[in-house]
């Protein structure tokens, strides 16, 4: 037996060896060839060894003529045999050209890629892939080069000359690349999913988002308020500000389309689902000349943008809402995207739903008419669609829709004169938006992206009170559409200039009306704008910069307002990096604040428009100079600022005083110090935080002219843990600590006083007050597992303010006859302790 097997091994071997000595014999060096053939056929190549080195081809069949033998070396090699007479034979690749063909595969998942684009740089030459992912050149230049792109890909250039194989087509392999222009430098800041640009920039990959303290979902909004800088002076997400700004300051994008109401249940969670927004970049400072408004930070969110022909989805709930999303291709170069969110509140009353009702109506009718039969209906959905269309290699549609919605319901009954009286108040407020781009790589070098987009705003309320016999309705409309047209050239792969042209129009209503006294006022308001923008960018080694302008022009003032743009990064070596930014920048709408035109008690806030009079253009002038550091995992950050807003108006910032009717126009002032420090192991990631900013109005009208910004908060301190005790099991804690808002006081011994014949509360010197620091702790968690291969589910729960502390968000006050000085203080209070958990899969 053991005989018989060593024979068996001694044969393989046998055969084997034969093989492989046949197998070299067949494939013989060219050198060698070649040196083999001019004895036997008494001519002499003339060539240079580095042309030939490193090619192998099969042995000729014997006895062929000279004519055939220099076809079949044409065909089988890169090179060009040509004979000068009846001996001598020239052999080079000047002047060759040859088939090639090539099969293109994703990097990661190694699945072909239908339609990639395949340019002979230079030339007019191109084609696509099939649905193989194969493609097909023919007598191109052995000496071009070959540029293969795909969409959300890095383009791979190769020679044709590499490319070129006797024996069959290539395989290449694209990997996926980010669809902002800066390249990541810092992976995982803080936690995953949010990772740190060249420019500056934080961008947030909600598909890789990790875990961050009482988050059970990478709710947009509330995650950006992690960075230094970004805070929100009552916790909601419909109040961000970026250094010392107001919300409606923020310019924010959705697929390009700007949108004007960014949450649900009046602020508490974010309005944009995220689980189809793939990437948000959140800019401060040194934007792209490409944005205009926004004069304090730019949030551009982006879905998805590339065809991937597999059907995947997923859906989810959390004790508010539930969503789903799924992507459908309808054919090899088209596919859809839905998604679709709403609230169960109508429905189902939970714990957390208690508390952020009660957090949104404080103090007024709903909290205080708990005793009587009154009901309230409410409930919010979120929805988009879009479609992606690649009409061949170098042109794509992209077309997207979304509509966001909150809807209240008020219905009160009570008894009077033993008469039942029934009173319906409503509360609508939505967001249209669409928008269509047309993309298109003319060559590798060259493309252009022509856009429009629509976006409407409506926020309409009744109030019925039959006590009083008195019917309001208030209404605010904004509706903005724009044409853009963006081209860019890439000198090389370090220098890219940007050029565009935007056609902005911008119309707003407001309307009141009152059946008792009759009353009714509109307002309607329209502006046009013109702008164009160029920048340049350089990024080579350790060196990142973009400098940029734009020309605005406003045709209904005939005015012109041009601003500069800069944003430098330098790498003075592999761990320290200095960054300078500035900017200037213009808006023209905002946001007047209502406290007497509130409804059952809520802050409403109208869109209005600049008019040059009442309503100055806002201009921003910022700068901010950094220094960071980075190694083995730590990661520290300091960054100084400064910024000033000239043209805001009184009736914009929410002043609780005498003049918080009078339209007044004034600028702030902020300046501080943004640092951060944050360090990583495999199981661990832990941050702190601090921001020191001196944010300060400046009213001529008012006494004293300078005072504190009602958003000033002079120091905030915030601290987080995240450990993974598995791949899949993770948990956060954190918590934050801040000083308190300024507020405004009634004089001492004088608390009110008249106005005709109106008693009114007598307020002291503006915002010369401030609340008690802010404090909270929030904890969370989070669990994957797999239900199948093909699905992947994650449960999370998240705690907010775990120690129940009762934060003091706002003061102000009203007339109370019954109080001995006649007015009554009235709070509004942060969350309480408030659970919240999700469940999610996906496929």
């Amino acid at each position: 037996m053991v005989n018989k097997t060593l024979l068996l091994f001694i044969s393989f071997f046998l055969v084997v060896s034969v093989s492989i000595a046949q197998d070299s014999k067949e494939k013989l060096a060219l050198s060698s060839l070649l040196l083999d053939l001019e004895k036997t056929y008494t001519i002499k190549f003339s060539y240079s060894d580095t042309d030939v080195k490193n090619i192998f081809l099969e042995q000729p069949k014997n006895g062929i003529t000279l004519d055939a033998l220099l076809l079949f070396l044409n065909e089988k090699t890169f090179l060009q045999f040509k004979t000068l007479d009846n001996r001598y034979i020239t052999v080079s690749f000047l002047n060759k050209n040859v088939s090639v063909c090539g099969f293109v595969l994703n990097a990661k998942t190694l699945d072909p890629l239908l339609l990639t684009s395949v340019k002979v740089n230079g030339s007019k030459i191109g084609t696509t892939t099939n649905s193989e992912g194969v493609f097909y050149l023919n007598n191109i230049a052995i000496n071009s080069t070959i540029s293969i792109s795909f969409i959300s890909f890095k383009t791979k250039t190769i020679t044709t000359k590499d490319l070129f194989s006797n024996t069959g087509c290539k395989q290449l392999f694209l990997e996926e690349a980010e669809e902002e222009l800066s390249e990541i430098t810092i992976d995982n800041f803080l936690t995953s999913g949010l990772q740190k640009s060249d420019d500056g920039s934080t961008v947030l990959n909600t598909e890789k988002f990790g875990i961050l303290p009482g988050l059970i979902e990478p709710d947009i909004l509330k995650t950006i308020k992690i960075l230094p800088g970004v805070e929100s002076i009552n916790e909601t997400v419909s109040n961000i500000n970026v250094r010392g700004g107001t919300n409606d300051q923020n310019l924010i994008l959705w697929d390009g389309i700007k949108m004007y109401h960014g949450g649900h249940f009046f602020g508490l969670i974010s309005a944009y689902n995220p689980y189809l927004t793939k990437k948000v970049t959140v800019t401060k400072n040194g934007t792209s000349s490409r944005f205009s408004d926004g004069v304090s930070s730019t949030i551009n969110m982006k879905t998805s943008n590339r065809i991937t022909n597999k059907i995947s989805g997923g859906g989810g709930f959390n004790l508010l809402s539930a969503d789903a999303f799924v992507q459908v291709p309808i054919k090899e170069n088209l596919e859809l995207h839905v998604s679709a969110r709403r609230s169960f509140t109508d429905i189902i009353n939970t714990p957390t739903y208690n508390n952020y009702l009660s957090r949104s109506f404080q103090d007024n009718s709903i909290a205080s008419n708990a005793i009587n039969n009154s009901e309230s209906d409410f409930y919010f959905f979120d929805y988009s669609i879009k479609l992606l269309y690649d009409i061949n290699y170098k042109h794509s549609i992209r077309t997207n829709f979304i509509h966001i919605k909150n809807n209240l319901e008020y219905l009160e009954q009570y008894t009077s004169n033993n008469t039942i009286i029934e009173e319906n108040s409503t509360l609508k407020q939505e967001n249209l938006g669409a928008r269509i781009s047309w993309d298109t790589d003319w060559n590798s070098k060259f493309s252009t992206s022509v856009s429009a987009f629509f976006s409407g705003y409506k926020i309409n309320s009744t109030d019925d009170n039959r006590d009083t016999d008195q019917f309001q309705t208030q209404f605010n409309n904004v509706l903005e559409t724009e044409i853009k047209l963006n081209s860019k050239y890439e000198f090389s792969d370090v220098l890219h200039f940007s050029n565009g042209l935007v056609f902005n129009e911008i119309g707003i209503v407001n309307r009141t009306s009152v059946n008792a006294p009759t009353f009714s006022k509109i307002e309607k308001d329209v502006l046009l704008k013109s702008a164009l923008f160029s920048e340049i960018e350089y990024r080579k080694k350790n060196t990142y910069a973009r400098f940029g302008f734009r020309t605005n022009y406003f045709h209904k003032f005939n005015k012109f307002i041009i601003e500069p743009r800069i944003n430098i990064r330098q790498e003075l070596n592999t761990e320290i990096s200095i960054k300078l930014e500035g900017e200037f920048k213009n808006q023209t709408t905002a946001q007047k604040i209502d406290f007497e035109d509130n409804f059952l008690g809520i802050e409403k806030r109208r869109w209005i428009l600049s008019d040059e009079e009442n309503t100055p253009i806002m201009k921003s002038k910022q700068v901010s100079f950094g220094i960071d550091y980075s190694k083995d995992k730590l990661y520290l950050d300091i960054t100084g600022f400064y910024k000033k807003v000239d043209g805001i108006t009184a009736a914009n910032q929410g002043f609780y005083n005498n003049t918080q009717t009078i339209n007044f126009i004034g600028n702030y002032e902020v300046q501080g110090v943004e640092f951060l420090v944050n360090k990583k192991t495999a199981l661990i990631s832990t941050w702190l935080s601090y921001t020191y900013a001196k944010n300060n109005y400046t009213f001529d009208i008012f006494d004293p002219q300078t005072f504190s910004n009602s958003l000033d908060i002079t120091h905030s301190l915030s601290a987080a843990f995240n450990y993974n005790f598995t791949k899949d099991l993770k948990v956060s804690l954190g918590g934050i600590l801040r000083s308190g808002k300024p507020y405004t006081k009634p004089v001492v011994g004088n608390e009110t006083i008249q106005n005709g014949n109106r008693t009114i509360v007598n307020y002291d010197n503006p915002n010369d007050q401030n609340l008690d620091d802010f404090f909270r702790i929030d904890i969370s968690g989070s669990y994957k597992f797999n239900i199948s291969d093909a699905v992947k589910s994650t449960f999370r729960i998240g705690f907010t303010n775990i120690t129940d502390r009762k934060n003091i968000l706002d003061s102000y006050y009203v007339i109370d006859n019954s109080s001995t000085n006649n007015v009554r203080r009235v709070d509004s209070y942060s969350l309480p302790f408030t659970p919240n958990l999700s469940f999610r899969v996906r496929f």
